[in-house]
Protein backbone atom coordinates (compact mmCIF):
# COMPACT_ATOMS: atom_id res chain seq x y z
CA UNK A 1 0.00 0.00 0.00
CA UNK A 2 1.17 3.45 -0.92
CA UNK A 3 0.02 5.49 2.30
CA UNK A 4 2.79 6.78 4.06
CA UNK A 5 2.02 7.31 7.54
CA UNK A 6 3.42 8.84 11.21
CA UNK A 7 2.33 8.26 14.31
CA UNK A 8 1.70 11.77 16.10
CA UNK A 9 2.40 11.40 20.07
CA UNK A 10 -1.02 12.27 21.30
CA UNK A 11 -3.13 10.62 24.57
CA UNK A 12 -2.73 7.11 24.06
CA UNK A 13 -6.82 5.35 24.04
CA UNK A 14 -6.67 4.10 27.59
CA UNK A 15 -10.61 4.05 28.32
CA UNK A 16 -13.29 6.21 27.54
CA UNK A 17 -13.77 8.34 30.94
CA UNK A 18 -9.62 8.80 31.29
CA UNK A 19 -9.54 10.15 27.39
CA UNK A 20 -12.42 12.67 28.10
CA UNK A 21 -10.35 13.97 31.09
CA UNK A 22 -7.78 14.37 28.88
CA UNK A 23 -10.29 16.22 26.44
CA UNK A 24 -12.76 18.05 28.81
CA UNK A 25 -11.35 21.12 30.25
CA UNK A 26 -14.10 20.94 32.70
CA UNK A 27 -14.99 23.58 35.23
CA UNK A 28 -15.08 22.99 39.03
CA UNK A 29 -18.40 21.13 39.60
CA UNK A 30 -20.67 19.72 37.40
CA UNK A 31 -21.25 22.73 35.47
CA UNK A 32 -24.32 22.67 32.75
CA UNK A 33 -25.72 19.55 34.85
CA UNK A 34 -28.62 21.57 34.78
CA UNK A 35 -28.38 22.78 31.27
CA UNK A 36 -30.11 26.00 29.78
CA UNK A 37 -33.53 27.22 30.58
CA UNK A 38 -35.44 23.99 29.00
CA UNK A 39 -33.24 22.09 31.56
CA UNK A 40 -31.08 20.94 28.76
CA UNK A 41 -27.26 20.11 27.84
CA UNK A 42 -26.25 23.56 25.69
CA UNK A 43 -23.70 21.67 23.09
CA UNK A 44 -22.08 23.50 20.10
CA UNK A 45 -20.65 21.33 17.70
CA UNK A 46 -17.64 22.61 15.22
CA UNK A 47 -19.21 21.02 11.93
CA UNK A 48 -21.57 18.09 10.97
CA UNK A 49 -19.59 15.03 12.33
CA UNK A 50 -18.97 16.50 15.90
CA UNK A 51 -22.79 17.47 15.72
CA UNK A 52 -23.73 13.86 14.39
CA UNK A 53 -21.96 12.28 17.89
CA UNK A 54 -23.73 14.88 20.19
CA UNK A 55 -27.20 14.38 18.52
CA UNK A 56 -27.01 10.45 19.05
CA UNK A 57 -25.67 10.34 21.91
CA UNK A 58 -27.25 13.01 24.04
CA UNK A 59 -30.58 12.66 22.24
CA UNK A 60 -33.49 14.51 24.45
CA UNK A 61 -30.78 15.51 27.00
CA UNK A 62 -28.91 18.12 24.67
CA UNK A 63 -29.84 20.76 22.51
CA UNK A 64 -27.26 20.70 19.87
CA UNK A 65 -26.15 23.85 17.78
CA UNK A 66 -23.19 24.17 14.72
CA UNK A 67 -20.70 26.80 13.98
CA UNK A 68 -20.93 25.57 10.33
CA UNK A 69 -23.84 25.74 8.27
CA UNK A 70 -25.14 22.93 5.63
CA UNK A 71 -23.49 23.97 2.49
CA UNK A 72 -20.16 25.81 4.06
CA UNK A 73 -16.87 24.18 3.41
CA UNK A 74 -15.53 23.37 6.92
CA UNK A 75 -11.95 24.28 5.91
CA UNK A 76 -12.87 27.83 5.00
CA UNK A 77 -15.28 29.03 7.91
CA UNK A 78 -14.85 32.28 9.23
CA UNK A 79 -16.15 33.05 12.93
CA UNK A 80 -18.30 36.10 13.85
CA UNK A 81 -18.08 37.84 17.16
CA UNK A 82 -21.67 36.47 17.63
CA UNK A 83 -20.62 32.85 17.26
CA UNK A 84 -17.60 33.31 20.04
CA UNK A 85 -19.93 34.80 22.24
CA UNK A 86 -22.36 31.64 21.80
CA UNK A 87 -19.08 29.50 22.46
CA UNK A 88 -19.03 31.06 25.85
CA UNK A 89 -22.38 30.52 26.94
CA UNK A 90 -22.15 26.84 25.78
CA UNK A 91 -22.17 24.18 28.43
CA UNK A 92 -20.29 22.05 26.21
CA UNK A 93 -18.35 22.84 23.28
CA UNK A 94 -16.88 20.15 20.60
CA UNK A 95 -14.53 20.46 18.28
CA UNK A 96 -11.67 19.05 15.99
CA UNK A 97 -8.77 20.89 16.65
CA UNK A 98 -6.39 21.41 13.62
CA UNK A 99 -9.73 21.32 10.91
CA UNK A 100 -10.87 24.57 11.37
CA UNK A 101 -8.15 27.24 12.47
CA UNK A 102 -11.19 29.88 12.73
CA UNK A 103 -13.14 27.88 15.39
CA UNK A 104 -9.36 26.96 17.32
CA UNK A 105 -8.94 30.53 17.46
CA UNK A 106 -12.48 31.27 18.65
CA UNK A 107 -12.17 28.43 21.19
CA UNK A 108 -9.54 29.97 22.73
CA UNK A 109 -10.61 33.25 22.84
CA UNK A 110 -14.37 32.13 23.88
CA UNK A 111 -13.36 31.37 27.92
CA UNK A 112 -15.57 27.74 27.53
CA UNK A 113 -15.08 25.77 30.27
CA UNK A 114 -15.84 22.49 28.73
CA UNK A 115 -14.58 22.15 25.64
CA UNK A 116 -13.71 18.84 23.77
CA UNK A 117 -11.18 18.41 21.58
CA UNK A 118 -12.13 14.92 19.48
CA UNK A 119 -8.55 14.79 18.22
CA UNK A 120 -7.04 14.16 21.64
CA UNK A 121 -9.14 11.40 21.40
CA UNK A 122 -7.89 8.91 18.87
CA UNK A 123 -4.28 8.90 17.45
CA UNK A 124 -3.81 11.19 14.70
CA UNK A 125 -1.25 10.01 12.12
CA UNK A 126 0.37 11.82 8.73
CA UNK A 127 -0.93 10.51 5.27
CA UNK A 128 0.48 11.45 2.04
CA UNK A 129 -0.04 9.48 -1.42
CA UNK A 130 2.88 8.33 -3.29
CA UNK A 131 4.29 11.03 -5.16
CA UNK A 132 2.25 13.56 -3.69
CA UNK A 133 4.04 14.90 -0.57
CA UNK A 134 6.87 16.72 -2.34
CA UNK A 135 4.22 17.86 -5.09
CA UNK A 136 2.10 19.49 -1.79
CA UNK A 137 4.99 21.21 -0.26
CA UNK A 138 6.06 22.56 -3.37
CA UNK A 139 3.02 24.36 -4.09
CA UNK A 140 2.27 25.32 -0.78
CA UNK A 141 5.36 27.41 -0.92
CA UNK A 142 5.12 28.45 -4.57
CA UNK A 143 1.30 29.81 -3.41
CA UNK A 144 2.38 31.42 0.12
CA UNK A 145 -0.14 28.70 1.66
CA UNK A 146 0.05 26.25 4.45
CA UNK A 147 -2.05 23.09 3.24
CA UNK A 148 -0.71 21.13 6.39
CA UNK A 149 -2.87 20.91 9.53
CA UNK A 150 -1.37 21.89 12.91
CA UNK A 151 2.67 21.94 13.56
CA UNK A 152 3.11 18.64 12.20
CA UNK A 153 1.04 18.15 9.75
CA UNK A 154 -1.52 15.52 10.84
CA UNK A 155 -4.53 14.37 9.16
CA UNK A 156 -7.70 15.62 10.91
CA UNK A 157 -10.25 13.34 8.94
CA UNK A 158 -10.45 10.56 11.59
CA UNK A 159 -14.36 10.39 11.36
CA UNK A 160 -14.42 8.54 7.78
CA UNK A 161 -12.84 5.53 9.85
CA UNK A 162 -15.34 3.81 11.41
CA UNK A 163 -13.22 2.44 13.86
CA UNK A 164 -11.42 5.72 14.76
CA UNK A 165 -15.02 7.44 15.11
CA UNK A 166 -16.23 4.93 17.43
CA UNK A 167 -13.06 5.58 19.88
CA UNK A 168 -13.67 9.37 19.42
CA UNK A 169 -17.51 8.95 20.21
CA UNK A 170 -16.51 6.88 23.66
CA UNK A 171 -14.71 10.10 24.47
CA UNK A 172 -17.73 12.43 23.57
CA UNK A 173 -20.31 10.16 25.87
CA UNK A 174 -17.64 10.41 28.87
CA UNK A 175 -17.38 13.94 28.70
CA UNK A 176 -21.31 14.80 28.35
CA UNK A 177 -21.57 11.92 31.18
CA UNK A 178 -19.02 14.29 33.15
CA UNK A 179 -20.94 17.41 32.41
CA UNK A 180 -24.33 16.08 33.25
CA UNK A 181 -24.26 13.31 35.68
CA UNK A 182 -27.82 12.90 36.08
CA UNK A 183 -28.06 11.30 32.71
CA UNK A 184 -24.98 9.86 33.03
CA UNK A 185 -26.72 6.10 32.32
CA UNK A 186 -28.37 7.37 28.98
CA UNK A 187 -25.16 8.81 27.98
CA UNK A 188 -23.60 5.61 28.59
CA UNK A 189 -26.31 3.63 26.57
CA UNK A 190 -26.73 5.59 23.41
CA UNK A 191 -22.67 5.47 23.57
CA UNK A 192 -22.69 1.77 23.30
CA UNK A 193 -25.51 1.61 20.80
CA UNK A 194 -23.75 3.81 18.41
CA UNK A 195 -20.32 2.43 19.01
CA UNK A 196 -22.07 -0.63 17.99
CA UNK A 197 -23.43 0.49 14.76
CA UNK A 198 -20.21 2.00 13.81
CA UNK A 199 -18.53 -1.55 14.44
CA UNK A 200 -20.90 -2.82 11.75
CA UNK A 201 -20.41 -0.38 9.49
CA UNK A 202 -16.41 -1.01 9.74
CA UNK A 203 -17.68 -5.07 9.21
CA UNK A 204 -19.27 -3.97 5.95
CA UNK A 205 -16.91 -1.51 4.65
CA UNK A 206 -14.08 -4.70 5.50
CA UNK A 207 -16.34 -7.07 3.50
CA UNK A 208 -16.87 -4.89 0.81
CA UNK A 209 -13.26 -4.12 -0.06
CA UNK A 210 -11.77 -7.16 0.61
CA UNK A 211 -11.78 -8.45 -3.30
CA UNK A 212 -11.77 -5.53 -5.88
CA UNK A 213 -9.68 -5.44 -9.39
CA UNK A 214 -8.06 -2.47 -8.36
CA UNK A 215 -6.76 -0.97 -4.67
CA UNK A 216 -6.41 2.66 -5.95
CA UNK A 217 -8.41 5.14 -6.06
CA UNK A 218 -8.39 9.18 -7.34
CA UNK A 219 -10.06 11.59 -5.14
CA UNK A 220 -9.77 15.88 -5.54
CA UNK A 221 -9.68 15.46 -1.92
CA UNK A 222 -7.23 14.14 0.43
CA UNK A 223 -9.00 13.40 3.17
CA UNK A 224 -9.49 9.60 2.84
CA UNK A 225 -6.01 8.64 4.17
CA UNK A 226 -7.91 7.01 7.60
CA UNK A 227 -10.38 4.76 5.12
CA UNK A 228 -7.48 3.79 2.54
CA UNK A 229 -5.42 2.59 5.77
CA UNK A 230 -8.19 0.95 7.39
CA UNK A 231 -9.34 -1.38 4.88
CA UNK A 232 -5.80 -1.62 2.47
CA UNK A 233 -6.63 0.98 -0.29
CA UNK A 234 -4.24 3.43 -1.59
CA UNK A 235 -5.41 6.75 -2.25
CA UNK A 236 -4.08 8.92 -4.74
CA UNK A 237 -5.12 12.89 -3.97
CA UNK A 238 -5.28 15.66 -6.59
CA UNK A 239 -4.93 18.31 -3.95
CA UNK A 240 -3.89 17.71 -0.76
CA UNK A 241 -6.08 18.14 2.81
CA UNK A 242 -7.02 21.26 1.31
CA UNK A 243 -9.86 20.68 -0.76
CA UNK A 244 -9.35 24.06 -2.71
CA UNK A 245 -5.32 23.87 -3.40
CA UNK A 246 -4.46 23.68 -6.82
CA UNK A 247 -2.39 20.54 -8.09
CA UNK A 248 0.56 21.57 -10.32
CA UNK A 249 0.85 20.34 -13.86
CA UNK A 250 3.49 17.66 -12.78
CA UNK A 251 1.15 16.36 -10.34
CA UNK A 252 -1.56 15.97 -12.57
CA UNK A 253 0.63 14.42 -14.95
CA UNK A 254 1.70 11.79 -12.27
CA UNK A 255 -2.22 11.55 -11.80
CA UNK A 256 -2.26 9.98 -15.42
CA UNK A 257 0.42 7.91 -15.34
CA UNK A 258 -0.87 6.16 -12.02
CA UNK A 259 -4.42 5.80 -13.35
CA UNK A 260 -3.20 3.81 -15.95
CA UNK A 261 -0.59 1.69 -14.21
CA UNK A 262 -3.20 0.79 -11.17
CA UNK A 263 -6.54 0.81 -13.52
CA UNK A 264 -8.24 3.40 -11.94
CA UNK A 265 -11.75 4.01 -13.73
CA UNK A 266 -13.04 6.88 -11.73
CA UNK A 267 -11.89 10.18 -10.55
CA UNK A 268 -14.18 11.48 -7.07
CA UNK A 269 -15.20 14.48 -6.62
CA UNK A 270 -16.93 15.68 -3.29
CA UNK A 271 -20.53 17.84 -2.41
CA UNK A 272 -18.84 21.24 -0.93
CA UNK A 273 -16.17 21.80 -3.72
CA UNK A 274 -15.73 22.41 -6.86
CA UNK A 275 -15.57 19.13 -9.33
CA UNK A 276 -13.41 21.24 -12.07
CA UNK A 277 -10.25 19.57 -11.29
CA UNK A 278 -11.65 16.14 -11.05
CA UNK A 279 -13.63 16.46 -14.97
CA UNK A 280 -10.16 18.36 -16.46
CA UNK A 281 -8.22 14.87 -15.13
CA UNK A 282 -10.89 12.61 -16.11
CA UNK A 283 -11.36 14.05 -19.33
CA UNK A 284 -7.55 13.73 -20.42
CA UNK A 285 -7.35 10.27 -19.18
CA UNK A 286 -11.07 8.77 -20.77
CA UNK A 287 -12.14 8.02 -17.08
CA UNK A 288 -15.23 8.55 -15.06
CA UNK A 289 -16.56 11.07 -12.44
CA UNK A 290 -18.37 9.89 -9.31
CA UNK A 291 -18.64 11.18 -5.59
CA UNK A 292 -16.60 10.35 -2.69
CA UNK A 293 -18.08 12.82 0.28
CA UNK A 294 -16.01 13.39 3.11
CA UNK A 295 -18.42 13.86 5.11
CA UNK A 296 -18.13 17.16 6.59
CA UNK A 297 -21.36 18.91 5.85
CA UNK A 298 -25.04 17.32 4.87
CA UNK A 299 -27.04 19.07 1.94
CA UNK A 300 -29.86 18.40 -0.50
CA UNK A 301 -26.91 17.01 -2.66
CA UNK A 302 -25.57 14.76 0.20
CA UNK A 303 -26.40 10.74 -1.48
CA UNK A 304 -27.71 10.56 2.52
CA UNK A 305 -29.55 11.65 5.24
CA UNK A 306 -26.86 11.08 7.94
CA UNK A 307 -23.69 9.84 8.48
CA UNK A 308 -24.30 6.55 8.10
CA UNK A 309 -26.65 6.50 4.85
CA UNK A 310 -23.57 8.84 3.21
CA UNK A 311 -20.57 6.50 4.25
CA UNK A 312 -22.47 3.54 2.76
CA UNK A 313 -23.37 5.10 -0.51
CA UNK A 314 -19.17 6.08 -0.39
CA UNK A 315 -18.70 2.44 -0.14
CA UNK A 316 -20.83 1.64 -2.92
CA UNK A 317 -19.64 4.05 -5.09
CA UNK A 318 -16.05 2.82 -4.05
CA UNK A 319 -16.86 -0.96 -4.95
CA UNK A 320 -18.04 0.16 -8.43
CA UNK A 321 -14.79 2.14 -8.88
CA UNK A 322 -12.13 -0.33 -7.66
CA UNK A 323 -13.93 -3.08 -9.74
CA UNK A 324 -15.63 -5.19 -6.64
CA UNK A 325 -15.60 -8.87 -7.29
Amino acid sequence: MNVRRRLIPTAALAGAVALAATALTACSGAAGASGGKDGKLDVMASFYPMQFLAERIGKDHVKVDTLTKPGVEPHDLEITPKQTAQLGEADVVLYLKTLQPAVDKAVAQSGVKNVVDAAALTKLEVHGTSGHDDHAAEEGASDGHDHSHGETGEDPHVWLDPVKYAEIAKGVGAALAKSDPDHAADYKKNTDELVAELGALDTEFKDGLKNTTSRTFITTHSAFGYLAERYGLDQEGISGVDPESEPSPARMKDLQAVAKKDNVSTVFFETLASDKTAKSLAADTGLTTDVLDPLEGITDKSQGADYFEVMRANLKNLQKALGNK
